[in-house]
């Protein structure tokens, strides 16, 4: 049934049917409490979740998304346990290793927002590696959200903007959203159309706060290593129905 499904809606989208978001983000709750479920360690969920990430880059293409953005570490995450922060690194940074060629190949272009200055200095190397191998690709554009935080980015973005002002590059009446959005870390991207985050929590805590201003929100109770492509196609799915009227009315 969840393969029919699958199909269904890549019928749909062929068929012009069914209207597929350019931008998804996701966040990506529930690793801890599926490791829990299992008894095992809040890193083994981690792990899970990040094989889950893999699934689900490789269903965009499929369903017709090119643009997806994922909340893997957020500014708030440090106060977890040193052994848990530690364990993420190294998990990001053998992520990033094993899967570089591969995201490669399959013409996935990579990006990283967050603030790097308190990542260690080896994981930054690689991201900046896997953003410079894959920058000609433009299959699935995947963003991965590091030390990130809604907040933090508009207050380095303003402090930017502040910065040109004071240096006469920019007159501060002529600042607008749009001169804003373009000193965010997410500049070159288009806003999200739909945010979803596993694990039935209803919050957006501090991701991309800016940009979702009229993206579509789906809070959903599967926890992230148990999301599979096909329920991201339904989700997708129900897109559709939506009646999205960024503050206007239909004629």
């Amino acid at each position: 049934m969840a393969r029919d499904e699958m199909a269904t809606v890549r019928a749909s989208i062929a068929g012009g049917a069914a209207v597929v978001p350019q931008h998804v983000a996701i966040i990506m709750d529930g690793n801890g409490r599926w490791a829990k479920l299992r008894g095992r360690p809040r890193l083994f969920g981690h792990r899970a979740g990040a094989k889950r990430v893999r699934d689900i880059v490789q269903a965009c293409p499929q369903i017709g998304i090119k643009y997806l953005t994922i909340f893997a570490f957020s500014t708030e995450n440090w106060k977890r346990t040193q052994t848990e922060v530690a364990g993420l690194m190294t998990m990001f940074k053998r992520y990033i290793m094993k899967e570089a060629q591969a995201l490669h190949k399959a013409g996935v272009r990579v990006r990283f927002i967050g603030d790097r200055i308190r990542l260690e200095p080896a994981l930054v190397r690689l991201m900046n590696d896997l953003e410079t191998l894959t920058c000609g690709n433009d299959t699935v554009h995947l963003t991965i959200a590091i030390n990130y935080g809604g907040r933090d980015e508009v207050t380095r973005a303003v402090r930017r903007m502040a910065v040109d002002v004071a240096a006469g590059r920019l007159k501060a009446e002529d600042v607008t959203a749009e001169t804003l959005a373009s000193f965010l870390d997410t500049h070159v991207l288009p806003d999200p159309d739909l945010v979803i985050r596993t694990s039935g929590e209803a919050r957006i805590s501090n991701f991309l706060l800016w940009q979702s201003a009229y993206a579509e929100y789906e809070f959903i109770d599967t926890l992230w290593p148990d999301f599979t492509p096909e329920e991201f196609a339904r989700v997708i799915g129900r897109f559709a129905s939506r009646d999205r009227r960024f503050g206007g009315t239909k004629a």
